[in-house]
């Protein structure tokens, strides 16, 4: 396992996951995921955030350390950025091996830390502008980032290198591979993290969007040289687009975003899919770019994404025993939870016995804030009158993107 050298004295320890395990228990990785620590060597040494004994992570990161001659015996001080068990699912083994280093967190990381592992002794609580001096001109500061996005977080400075440790703000899905830094990526490269970001964004930061420009807006007095966050590529060339990126997707929460049309849809028996087809004819009239994902066919982390980015969705699904089709009832529970604020929104759908999905539909979304134009709803197979009304509405919602 490499050690990865950020500047003198300051490294990263970039562990790879690669496995079939949903992240967070929910969002596939197909592609891995790294997990990133950090070491700060001056008279004394800080070991920042940790792992969970996922993998190979506890052998790689004791062998990234050997070959620097050190282990986790002789880590003095412990800086969790946030107590997310990823990030410190291995805490009960390291304090076993190294009961006098001494941990560092927020306050309400500290008391995580005593919930979680049932360790009360040897812990600082540290707040804004705190200061940790290691020697020898290593010098880490600690600024709070409430809900970015579990409430105890924070990030850490290094100042002598300008180093951000920012935990999972500006991160990404994606295992790195035998290369860390943004500088050692090519541009295919680039755009394949620049999609895992999105996707990594708006499945686990999105509802935090605020708290993310509140941070940004914190930090930006500090000259950061050096963007290292616990996942994905550390940006030791350009940080700044990073932050660019991040800021842009912040301002993504409350809409409008991208001027295209996610299109998410359902079809028993043809019916719906028929009806969407008029739908998407309406669209493309207007030259607005649109993006389809098929429910349950594809995972909702994918789904997501999409939704986020666009300014504009269609929501096309049969009703299903007097409600919602059930994968897409799931679908929307994620929007409402996930807080997808702001869409111009098109629901379409065909029906059998009687409708009904109009009622859960609009209880799923009720806080939303769609600005929705009029469902359309028929029996059966579409008429001509409903493929007529369907491409209409289809241009109708393009021409309304268009304009956001």
């Amino acid at each position: 396992m490499k050690i990865n050298n950020i500047a003198e004295n300051v490294y990263c320890i970039n562990l790879d996951i690669r496995t079939d395990d949903l992240f967070e228990g929910i969002w596939p990785i197909p592609h891995g995921v790294s997990l990133n620590s950090y070491l700060v060597k001056g008279q004394k040494t800080a070991y920042i955030d940790l792992f969970k004994d996922w993998g190979t992570s506890v052998e790689a990161a004791n062998s990234a350390l050997q070959s620097i001659g050190m282990d986790f015996s002789t880590i003095d001080y412990l800086v969790l950025n946030h107590l997310e068990p990823d990030h410190t699912g291995w805490l009960t083994e390291f304090r076993k091996i190294n009961p006098n280093a001494e941990i560092i967190a927020t306050q309400k990381g500290i008391e995580l830390v005593k919930s979680f592992y049932k360790i009360d002794s040897g812990l600082r609580a540290v707040k804004d502008g705190d200061k940790l001096d290691l020697g020898n001109g290593k010098i880490l500061s600690f600024y709070e980032a409430p809900n970015v996005h579990w409430p105890d977080t924070m990030v850490s400075y290094e100042e002598s290198s300008g180093t951000l440790f920012s935990c999972d703000a500006f991160g990404s899905y994606g295992a790195l591979g035998d290369k860390v830094f943004d500088d050692e990526f090519d541009e295919t490269e680039h755009a394949f993290f620049e999609g895992e970001c999105l996707r990594y964004y708006a499945n686990i930061i999105s509802s935090f969007s605020t708290f993310v420009e509140r941070a940004i807006k914190k930090l930006s007095a500090l000259e950061i040289k050096c963007i290292a966050p616990s996942h994905g590529m550390v940006w030791r060339k350009n940080p700044q687009t990073i932050v660019d990126r991040y800021v842009k997707l912040a301002s993504w929460a409350a809409g409008p975003a991208e001027k295209e049309i996610a299109i998410i849809w359902a079809s028993m028996y043809g019916n719906t899919k028929a009806g969407l087809d008029a739908v998407i004819r309406g669209i493309e009239q207007e030259g607005v770019r649109y993006t389809m994902h098929r429910i349950p066919n594809e995972d909702v982390s994918y789904v997501l994404s999409t939704a986020y980015r666009c300014s504009g969705l269609v929501i096309a699904m049969p009703t299903y025993e007097y409600a919602c089709f059930p994968p897409m009832s799931y679908v929307l529970d994620i929007f409402r939870r996930k807080h997808i604020f702001g869409k111009k929104a098109l629901r379409i759908g065909s029906w059998g016995w009687v409708g009904g999905a109009k009622k859960e539909y609009d209880a799923l979304l009720a806080n939303l804030k769609w600005d929705s134009l009029e469902s359309v709803e028929w029996a059966g197979f579409p008429s001509e009158a409903d493929l007529t009304l369907l491409q209409e509405r289809g241009g109708e919602l393009a021409r309304q993107v268009k304009g956001s």
